[in-house]
């Protein structure tokens, strides 16, 4: 099995060997700021990439924020942190084909915007 992902111009690319943990969305102002609010959850083992990681690029955030966000250098693309450890935060727009696992969790809802309505 395999579930293939990549950036807006197909410079970044990379593959799931296996369905994600989990899904889920987040509403805060930061990951909105980011270009991505749907995260899918993968372990490390489980990723590969396939070409660009040459074009990804971090953000490392000031305290007491602590999640990366990394991006296509040459599109924009948010990626989410495929470098992030153990277990990746990977942005669930960057993959194009079904990742088998719907939406499990909501967070920070009370912070989505108003034109926003959370499920």
């Amino acid at each position: 099995m395999s579930i293939k992902g990549s950036c807006c111009c197909g410079g970044v690319r990379f593959e799931l060997f296996e369905p994600p943990l989990m899904l889920g969305t987040c509403h805060c102002s930061r990951c909105r700021k980011a270009g991505s609010g749907a995260y899918a959850y993968v372990r490390a083992e489980a990723f590969h990439w396939l070409a660009g990681r040459e074009l990804v690029a971090r953000y490392h955030p000031k305290p007491p924020m602590k999640f990366n966000r990394s991006f296509c250098k040459r599109c924009g693309t948010s990626l989410g942190d495929p470098d992030s450890g153990r277990i990746l935060a990977i942005a669930a727009n960057c993959l194009d084909d079904d990742p088998g696992v719907a939406v499990s969790f909501e967070e920070f809802t009370p912070d989505a915007p108003p034109w926003e309505k959370p499920a």
